[in-house]
């Protein structure tokens, strides 16, 4: 299973029916097993993600993204945001970290990407930091 995007979140953003922007503050970032399967074109809330993670110092709906970021540069749009980190947590068996726009309804809110680690990972008592890449969260190449 590879990272992608969450294909009916986008297709509203893009149609601005979802009322939802990547910049404003508003989301956060869940950890599911690897048990979880997504399905870029039919989940699109939050109720459909399965098999998240558990554990001391993880409140269940993850946390909240920060310092979020969209750039324009040579063709190119960027999403990034701060690393996240849930300190001093014991996790176990995280593989997938999904964000999504957090209206407060598991039916409401809207998925927007997922990402994947190359294998589980897991906190014991320490800190389980999320650590975005340095090109950013995704890029989109938007000229033919």
């Amino acid at each position: 299973m590879a990272s992608g995007l969450y294909g009916l979140t986008l297709e509203k953003q893009l149609i601005d029916t979802l009322a939802q922007s990547y910049e404003a503050e508003t989301h956060n970032v869940l950890m599911t097993t690897s048990t979880y399967t997504p399905d870029y074109d039919l989940h699109d809330f939050r109720n459909d993600v399965t098999n998240e993670v558990t554990g001391t110092g993880y409140t269940a709906g993850g946390q909240n993204l920060v310092t979020t970021e969209i750039t324009l540069a040579t063709g190119t749009l960027k999403f990034d945001a701060a690393d996240v980190t849930w300190t001093a947590s014991t996790i176990a068996s995280a593989r997938k970290a999904v964000h999504f726009f957090d209206t407060g309804l598991s039916t409401t809110d809207a998925l927007g990407f997922l990402s994947e680690f190359a294998a589980d990972a897991s906190s014991a008592g320490g800190d389980f930091v999320i650590q975005w890449a340095a090109g950013g969260i995704f890029t989109i190449d938007y000229t033919p």
